[in-house]
């Protein structure tokens, strides 16, 4: 698959793209808050004569999901200082951006943004192109890893507590002796953060909070999961267990068929949204294509503990609607889903995930309601996937502060768009090619569908050879002459 080819089925989301030469080493890395566009603006410009040498040396990308262009800065940042890659010279070299500063240098180490570097022996992250971001990604840690931010700490006598150990953003140095070696710990962990490791520092957490949780300090256990869900809500979707791996280490661009550390946080996050019992294990999501009302149809597909199942995967041609109706679409696809699973005695989905909004969701519930299918959880996604429709709620629920489910929901209803309209286009492709051979004499229905269905598209009907086209079932030298001769006349 080519570089255009990878790029159309990028997601639609903020991240990091890392761009390899033909040996698999990094050569370029850049942020943004939509990769998949980024990444057409860069092989659709001609742009400088730097950015055309760029290009041309690109021959493979990786990426990496995040839930915010904020957080998407800071792994910017970071990998580039670990890869020192060729053509990000700006970021490498230019003094004027801020950085982050942490002042280890300092008895209980701060965080700071500075635009100067001193001879302090403090650590210096950086430099970031975007100083809005950069703040937005400061507020976040400030909340994750509790450091003080007072110029000094106070004298003895004059020791009280601040807004900022109140409200748990610092944990008070100046107050508790005994526990510069916690202290310690945070900025260790910090540490790990900036230098874009941040799967081995959600495992570092999870092993304190069981050891919190078996020496049943439940308190501490549940502040320490608290920071988990932070950091799980801003690593996005990346299938690394560790962002440090080596620059040679080969990483598939197709995050259909992977498995992200990441992926169990986002579905459970969405079963706690939708307050469910049981975990959800099989997600079924449907979605209808629509265009101009010509070749109707559906899909289903399906995801298994988070995973795409593809073998599960299935398309429908509507049958029984014939005008532009996509609620009655709709509800011809999930009836003829689900009358097969029942008769088929198969296990039935944990969710439903209906593409559309309140009526979509109404005609599917309806539907499933004529099975004495009861008791399956079904939800409808809206266009903009911020929104959930839930059928028994008035009003949708909304995605905004649950960045784990929203980026799975996103992911589920992207793959049943996709799948729906690469049927379509299928479809027309063979519509397409059926109209040009009606028009030759000799070529009926069944010699059509062959002809059809042996090259596949019309493109390569026109250019067979009167050889290539005796090959077909039913079509001897006299229908293939008139094929032939057809497309050359």
């Amino acid at each position: 698959m080519g570089i255009k080819e990878k790029i159309v089925k990028l997601p639609d989301f903020p991240g990091v793209y890392l761009f390899k030469d033909k040996e698999q080493n990094i050569i370029y890395i850049g942020k943004a808050a939509s990769v998949r566009k980024r990444l057409r603006g860069h092989f659709a410009k001609d742009g400088s004569s730097r950015h055309g040498m760029l290009i041309s040396n690109v021959a493979d990308l990786d990426y990496i999901l995040t839930s915010d262009e904020s957080t998407a800065l800071l792994l910017e940042a970071a990998l580039i200082k670990r890869y020192n890659p060729r053509y990000n010279v700006l970021l490498k070299d230019d003094k004027s951006y801020p950085r982050l500063k942490l002042t280890i240098n300092e008895d209980y180490p701060r965080l700071l943004i500075t635009r100067k570097i001193k001879p302090d022996k403090a650590l210096y992250f950086g430099p970031f192109t975007n100083a809005k971001l950069l703040r937005e990604a400061f507020k976040f840690m400030r909340r994750v890893f509790p450091l003080r931010t007072c110029q000094k700490i106070p004298a003895q006598a004059n020791r009280r507590a601040c807004l900022d150990y109140h409200i748990g953003q610092c944990i008070g140095p100046c107050i508790h002796d005994n526990r510069k070696k916690e202290y310690y710990a945070i900025v260790a962990e910090l540490r790990l953060f900036l230098d874009g490791r941040q799967n081995e520092l959600i495992g570092l957490l999870r092993s304190q909070m069981k050891k919190a949780a078996e020496g049943k300090n439940y308190e501490s256990a549940a502040r320490i999961r608290n920071r988990i869900q932070a950091l799980s809500t801003v690593s996005g979707t990346d299938n690394r267990d560790d962002l440090s791996c080596a620059p040679s280490d080969k990483v598939s661009s197709d995050s259909l068929s992977r498995m992200p550390a990441i992926i169990p946080l986002q579905v459970e996050e969405l079963g706690s949204l939708l307050k469910l019992v049981h975990p959800l294990r099989i997600i079924e999501a449907f979605d209808v294509s629509n265009i101009s009302g010509k070749e109707a149809v559906g899909s289903m597909v399906c995801f298994t503990d988070g995973k795409p199942r593809k073998s599960r995967y299935m398309h429908f041609k509507i049958k029984t609607v014939h005008i532009i109706d996509d609620y009655s679409m709709m509800r011809e696809i999930v009836s003829r889903r689900y009358k097969r699973l029942l008769a088929e005695r198969g296990p039935l989905p944990d969710l439903i995930i209906i593409d559309g909004g309140k009526g979509h969701l109404a005609a599917s519930k309806a539907e499933l309601r004529s099975l004495r299918i009861m008791n399956v959880p079904t939800i409808g996604i809206a266009k903009n996937p911020d929104k959930i429709y839930v059928h028994e709620k008035k009003d949708p629920i909304l995605l905004g502060k649950f960045t784990q489910a929203l980026l799975f929901c996103a992911r589920v209803r992207d793959e049943a768009h996709r799948f729906a309209i690469s049927y379509h286009r299928l479809l027309r492709r063979k519509g397409l090619s059926a109209s040009a051979l009606d028009e030759i004499k000799g070529i009926g229905p069944i010699r059509k569908a062959e002809l059809i269905k042996y090259f596949g598209s019309l493109d390569e009907i026109k250019t067979a050879g009167i050889a290539e086209l005796k090959k077909v079932n039913f079509v001897d030298e006299k229908e293939a002459k008139a094929v032939y001769d057809h497309f050359r006349s």
